[in-house]
């Protein structure tokens, strides 16, 4: 009984990621487009500025869009996780920027270098001025690697360690050296910085997998797993936090609260953490590195970020509800550069969009805009393979389930995992052509 069984459910699944592909794909309705001779601005051609720029390309007739990048490669930054645990190779993540990006839309392959809000200007590192009526900052954020004392990115895949949020193709060394891990076994170490930070749960998840491989292979018994928590939660949700406290408990992984990794030592396999009480180090067969993540230095030196909070970070001054900043009605932020409480995920991308875009075409029509971001945030939170909890939260911490009464959001479920695993990438390429 046991095949047909089997078979069924594959089935199942298969007309299931079919359905989630299908209906996350669904493009909507067409608005209303507006004339307009505006200069517009978008700074990162990421998931945020893309999309963006899709979105505003199809409203606005006669204005210039001008989107603002030097990568060429695009990142689907929500697979990072699914190729440090051998899920899916290194090119499941990669795609080019210039074949998201509509026609009529300008895209100058240099960073910038320079951004003038007085005088509305824009500067690349090529030296080319851009003057803009707006200016849409979606630059998203940078891991300052350098923080961590005795790491280099010259040593991920090597010597116990890992650090899948570099790029595809680290992660994909990170898992070579967790699967070498998991084989001989050790002390583990994972954990999270103290700063703000791109999908707060991906920490958590390459944890459980960590846990989930080793149990795989049978070689459980041979690995201490330990999670640094930055502070005295393990999520920023308490009734989250208190979940992964009690799966930890279950599975055997140990957290130490108020624990920030400073430094390690690649020859002695010793990790530093800042403690309340003073430094104090961890030894470590395996220990996968994520560094505080701040503001890109283009918009700390432009003065427009926040002056009585995150002033480590240099977030944008953004008005928490409209996203758009505070001291310069014509700019508004989109993604995890913008300075409000929630909301550095793929998820809260999509909801930026229609915020921004209601307000600026309200704004270029003379009008008030009526949209608010409400700081919807999701997570996917990965306990093991094949299975998940679906996450979805808000600024006052509420849990805002999408399929409230279908998908319990605190239950490991297989559904939760197909929607990560299948359903969410062809949201997130929905996203990225205006269409979700």
């Amino acid at each position: 009984m046991s095949r047909p069984l089997a078979a069924s459910r594959r089935g199942f699944l298969g007309l299931s990621a079919a359905g989630l592909a299908a209906l996350a794909t669904t493009a909507p309705a067409r608005a209303q487009t507006i004339r307009s001779t505006a200069r517009i601005v978008i700074l990162g051609a990421g998931a945020g500025g893309t999309a963006f720029a899709n979105r505003i390309a199809r409203r606005l007739e006669g204005a210039t869009i001008t989107i603002v990048d030097g990568r060429k490669e695009h990142w689907y930054q929500p697979g990072f996780t699914l190729i440090a645990a051998g899920l899916k190779p290194a090119s499941y993540s990669v795609s080019q920027t210039a074949d998201w990006l509509p026609e009529g839309v300008n895209l100058i392959a240099e960073h910038a270098a320079a951004i003038d809000p007085v005088a509305k200007s824009v500067t690349t590192t090529g030296g080319t001025r851009l003057d803009y009526d707006y200016l849409i900052v979606a630059t998203g954020l940078v891991l300052d690697w350098a923080a961590i004392e005795g790491f280099s990115t010259d040593l991920i895949g090597k010597e116990g360690i890992s650090a899948h949020y570099h790029s595809p193709e680290a992660a994909a060394a990170s898992f070579r050296a967790l699967d070498a891990f998991t084989d001989k076994g050790g002390k583990a170490l994972f954990g999270r910085p103290a700063t703000e930070m791109k999908c707060a749960g991906a920490p958590l998840k390459i944890t459980f997998l960590a846990e989930d491989m080793a149990s795989r292979k049978g070689t459980r018994g041979k690995i201490d797993i330990t999670y640094a928590a930055q502070n005295k939660t393990l999520f920023g949700v308490p009734i989250v936090s208190e979940k992964v406290r009690m799966l930890f408990g279950d599975r055997g992984i140990v957290p130490a609260y108020d624990h920030v990794l400073k430094a390690i030592d690649p020859g002695a396999r010793l990790a530093t953490y800042a403690t309340p009480d003073g430094d104090t180090q961890l030894p470590y067969d395996f220990i996968n590195i994520i560094p505080p993540q701040r503001a890109p230095q283009v918009v700390r030196e432009a003065g427009l970020s926040w002056a009585d909070k995150w002033t480590d970070q240099g977030w944008l001054e953004v008005d928490m509800k409209t996203l758009r900043h505070l001291r310069y009605p014509e700019i508004f932020a989109i993604g995890d550069v913008a300075g409000v409480p929630k909301g550095k995920t793929a998820a809260s991308v999509k909801w930026h969009q229609p915020v921004v875009e209601d307000h600026l075409l309200a704004q270029i029509a003379g009008k008030e805009g009526t949209a608010t971001f409400n700081g919807y945030t999701s997570c996917p939170l990965i306990t093991r393979v094949g299975r998940a909890m679906l996450i979805e939260f808000d600024y006052n911490n509420n849990l805002v389930p999408s399929f409230p009464g279908i998908i319990p959001p605190l239950e490991e479920l297989w559904i939760s995992w197909l929607m990560k695993e299948v359903a969410l990438k062809a949201t997130y390429n929905a996203m990225l052509r205006g269409d979700a």
